[in-house]
């Protein structure tokens, strides 16, 4: 549905008003950065039993789609505690992808090998 989609400008204040109207406050940037490792392993470990070769344990459940959203929330925490315009940000580093990278790519050799599809 495209009325479900939001900006990422959205996201961002939407996490701070939830902070501001149910979490209290904020937890330290420090904090968040132990949150945001904690909620990147936890996204780890589900890739490597979905794609990669463990599999899951009794109790496990494939849920990839709630872990990523877990890492954007913590990292749009982050982005809110430290001043972070998250949508600018990205677009800058859009940009000096492009510039840097555009030809790095498809150059690669590694990255055409259709054989390994």
């Amino acid at each position: 549905m495209e009325s479900d989609k939001i900006t990422i400008e959205e996201a961002q204040k939407q996490v701070d008003q939830w902070i501001k109207q149910y979490g209290v406050r904020y937890f330290s940037e420090l904090t968040n950065m132990a949150v945001l490792t904690e909620e990147v392993g936890e996204l780890a470990r589900v890739m490597a039993r979905k794609y990669g070769d463990q599999s899951f344990k009794a109790g496990e459940k494939d849920n990839v789609e709630e872990e990523i959203a877990d890492v954007l929330w913590v990292l749009l925490c982050i982005a809110n505690q430290t001043g972070v315009d998250v949508t600018s940000a990205f677009r800058k580093s859009l940009e000096k992808k492009t510039e840097r990278d555009n030809k790095r790519h498809i150059n690669n050799p590694k990255l055409n090998d259709h054989g390994r599809e």
